[in-house]
């Protein structure tokens, strides 16, 4: 039988996303039912009521059921199968529930936490009783906790799952239901793909039992907890901080962006000597509105506007800034004219894991190993081979490098470090996710430790540029909303697929990636290669200089990122290529209607 050719292999793929693309509902159908129906609430039909005349907005709430990315199922509060609500909590729950009952242990329970977003706990105990009705025990957080407690929770309770509910750093319209396995980390996609199928095949919402509270509590299908695991996760934390001695008399400012980092962070770096923290009170308290911020996210540097005030005031030399489920740190550091420079996501990333080997070196012992995403720096491969640490790259989404973990549990490697370029940070293998608790701790070790020796954050990472080279790294993100918006994300995708990235004066590509078939072309021999990774619709060009350009959609958010990535002789020269370069590609994706 004859090899598929490439392009044969590329259609029959495309083809397969175009069938999950377009596998929508019938909306109109659907409305009529919820509105009809009395299985929904009245807040629901009065909800749905309203728009009965605009089309456009029964469509958009319609035309699909919410989906699971790379971070789980994320949407837009509201009525309707594509947006976030209990119904969808509930038909989400049965569909996973479901599977736990064929492929796991039921009586080791399913651990649920949730964040600060407006219907969080409701969700949260939605999770619980629509478990408990299908006899699944659950372990239900009394209060807000942030992601790495989640992950943390169930390992150590030895429960065969977890759910938590967030939408991460997304706007406060959105709200979100990821889900874990027994080892703490996300479902990867083959499990996620069969609870989805599991998920899919609930059409009926009418037909969704849930456990009234009480009851569930009597019969032992939902056991509350609370400071038991928020213990022992800060004590294993505190086992990961520097062990060299210190002043640890350093001015630090705390922004948890109305978050659930705040109490964990706090607790934390106060029991390991941290005393001069002073936490930004407007933003200190959960409020799922986030009214001090356009969207709560560290990466955003407004985020920051009222830390800034309150750093120039106490005298701060560092600002540390947590998402809503306290999963991602950001972090404003002095330059030396005295201002804040707010390091991206690669910067901090390439400074935690360099302080953190630093700090650490009579620990590193063995095949020692740091995971990061293929949309990450570069830089972490000069610095990781400085002492003779291996690089693995893997796919975006911080549960791939949680399943590199699993995976090396039994083999002579050992795991030092994690990050992906979006803030998210990882040391210790105790969580499987990414942990901003842990991060701030490792950052104020950083500047503590530096500061001790007549040095700043800030010329510490001068000083691996000098070394390694002056890269610069950037992520540009276009937002395309609704059906429309994915759909145009869909003709982008197919349109650099098969035409390539846009001609980039001064640059020769040397390969040619592309994830969805997993080919790695070297474009002066054209031999191919294979990535070993799992087929995921990512593009990216090498060039000869050892730049690159990247081109993805998001799984969380309904957008398209453009990554790049440059070295060069100084940050000037690099800045300025890399802005060239993501230029180019981002006009060329404005030709594309």
């Amino acid at each position: 039988m004859k090899k598929c050719s490439d392009a044969v292999i590329i259609l029959l793929i495309m083809i397969k996303l175009k069938i999950k693309e377009n596998d929508s509902l019938d909306y109109r159908s659907e409305y009529k039912k919820w509105v009809e129906s009395d299985y929904f609430d009245q807040a629901t039909t009065d909800e749905l009521y309203r728009i009965k005349d605009d089309e456009h907005e029964i469509e958009e709430r319609f035309y699909k059921s919410l989906d699971f990315g790379t971070a789980g199922m994320r949407g837009k509060l509201g009525a309707g199968t594509n947006r976030m609500n209990v119904y969808m909590i509930r038909r989400a729950t049965k569909g996973f529930g479901n599977y736990i009952l064929e492929n796991g242990d039921a009586k080791r329970g399913v651990v649920i936490a949730y964040d600060s977003r407006n219907f969080s706990d409701v969700f949260a105990l939605e999770t619980a009783r629509t478990l408990a009705s299908l006899g699944i025990k659950s372990y239900l957080f009394t209060s807000l906790r942030p992601v790495p407690v989640l992950s943390y929770g169930i390992r150590k309770l030895g429960a065969q799952a977890g759910v938590v509910i967030t939408a991460s750093h997304n706007p406060k319209e959105y709200n979100g239901y990821k889900v874990y396995w027994e080892d703490g980390a996300q479902v990867v996609d083959e499990v996620g793909d069969e609870i989805i199928e599991h998920v899919n095949e609930i059409d009926d919402y009418d037909k969704i039992d849930v456990m009234a509270e009480d009851e569930a509590v009597d019969k032992g299908l939902i056991v509350y907890i609370d400071s038991e695991i928020d213990d022992a996760y800060i004590n294993d934390i505190k086992t990961l901080a520097c062990e060299k001695k210190f002043d640890k008399n350093i001015n630090i400012v705390y922004t948890p962006i109305h978050g659930a980092g705040n109490i964990p962070v706090r607790r934390v770096l106060d029991e390991l000597g941290y005393k001069n923290i002073v936490v930004v009170a407007e933003q200190e308290k959960p409020d799922g509105d986030f009214p001090t911020v356009e969207a709560p996210n560290p990466e955003d540097k407004h985020a920051f506007d009222i830390a800034i005030k309150y750093a120039k005031k106490a005298g701060a030399e560092l600002i540390l800034g947590t998402d809503p489920d306290g999963d991602r740190l950001g972090m404003l550091i002095l330059d030396d004219k005295g201002q804040f420079y707010r390091p991206n996501g690669n910067e901090i990333g390439a400074l935690l894991f360099c302080f953190y080997i630093k700090a650490n070196e009579e620990r590193l012992t063995g095949n020692n190993v740091m995971v990061k995403s293929i949309v990450s720096s570069d830089i972490i491969h000069k610095i990781a081979a400085k002492k003779d640490i291996k690089v693995v790259e893997v796919l975006t989404g911080f549960k791939y490098i949680g399943e590199y973990i699993k995976n090396i549990e039994n083999t002579d490697e050992k795991f030092v470090f994690g990050f992906e370029e979006s803030y998210g940070y990882l040391a210790g293998t105790f969580v499987r996710d990414k942990d901003a608790v842990v991060a701030a701790m490792i950052a104020c070790d950083m500047c503590a430790y530096y500061k001790s020796r007549g040095k700043t954050i800030y010329q510490a990472l001068q000083s691996l540029y000098q070394e390694h080279g002056f890269y610069s790294d950037r992520q540009l993100a276009i937002t395309l909303e609704g059906k429309a918006g994915m759909e145009r994300i869909g003709r982008i995708m197919d349109a650099f697929r098969l035409n390539g990235f846009p001609k980039i004066e001064g640059l020769t590509v040397s390969k040619r990636y592309d994830y969805l078939t997993g080919n790695i072309t070297c474009n002066h021999s054209g031999k191919v290669a294979k990535t070993k990774l799992r087929s995921s619709n990512v593009l990216k060009n090498m060039f000869d200089n050892s730049s690159w350009v990247c081109l993805r959609p998001s799984g969380t958010e309904p957008k398209i990122k453009i990554y790049g990535s440059v070295c060069g002789e100084s940050k000037a020269s690099s800045e300025k290529l890399l802005t060239q370069m993501i230029d180019i590609v981002k006009c060329e994706m404005d030709k594309i209607e």
